[in-house]
């Protein structure tokens, strides 16, 4: 059993960090708004140079960026294919997190590894997010060479209930644009 001050470290029982959400849920400019509270969380108790945040469509094997905090290299717009391979075994179909920690073994996965290290990177996690048994989307975290500890990983899963909110917000968002779209 968790001790009480082990339990206040815990962000997913922090109150605050649950009404800092419902709050941004309730803004405009979505799903923006909520997904840079995420990333906020996520700056808070993990760390990171660059954050993202993308939608998966397993059935197509594309995903999406939702959300960028360095928006000139990594915009959010289009499609672009999944990660294949080890990355896609791993956190598509195992659902767990992919975690490297040089920018060789970044390279191994990711054909922007240059850009990466230009911005000062040499470390990444991406964070499956799970909702009804499938992945609907990943965090993305980038940050200095050596940066991501077991502790910072476990972190890392332990704000998944955040970042699944971020991304059905931004689902339920473009959604809801589609059908205003198809009224007028």
């Amino acid at each position: 059993m968790s001790t009480t001050a082990e339990r206040q470290a815990d962000p997913v029982a922090d109150r605050a960090a649950w009404d800092d959400l419902i709050t941004a849920l309730g803004a405009g400019d979505q799903p923006t708004a909520t997904l840079a509270k995420v990333e906020e969380l996520y700056q808070r108790e993990v760390g990171a140079i660059i954050f993202t945040v993308m939608n998966a469509d397993i059935a197509s094997g594309m995903s999406r960026r939702l959300y960028s905090n360095h928006p000139v290299e990594y915009p959010t717009s289009g499609y672009k294919q999944s990660a294949a391979g080890k990355w896609n075994d791993l956190v598509i179909g195992e659902k767990k997190p992919y975690v490297a920690n040089s920018i060789e073994e970044i390279a191994t996965v990711f054909h922007d590894y240059e850009l990466i290290e230009q911005l000062g990177c040499g470390s990444c996690i991406n964070v499956p997010v799970v909702f009804d048994d499938e992945v609907i989307g990943t965090i993305n975290i980038l940050d200095k060479t050596g940066a991501y500890t077991p502790e910072k990983v476990e972190r890392a899963m332990a704000l998944r209930p955040f970042a699944a909110i971020g991304i059905l917000a931004a689902t339920v968002t473009e959604q809801a644009s589609q059908l205003v779209e198809g009224k007028n």
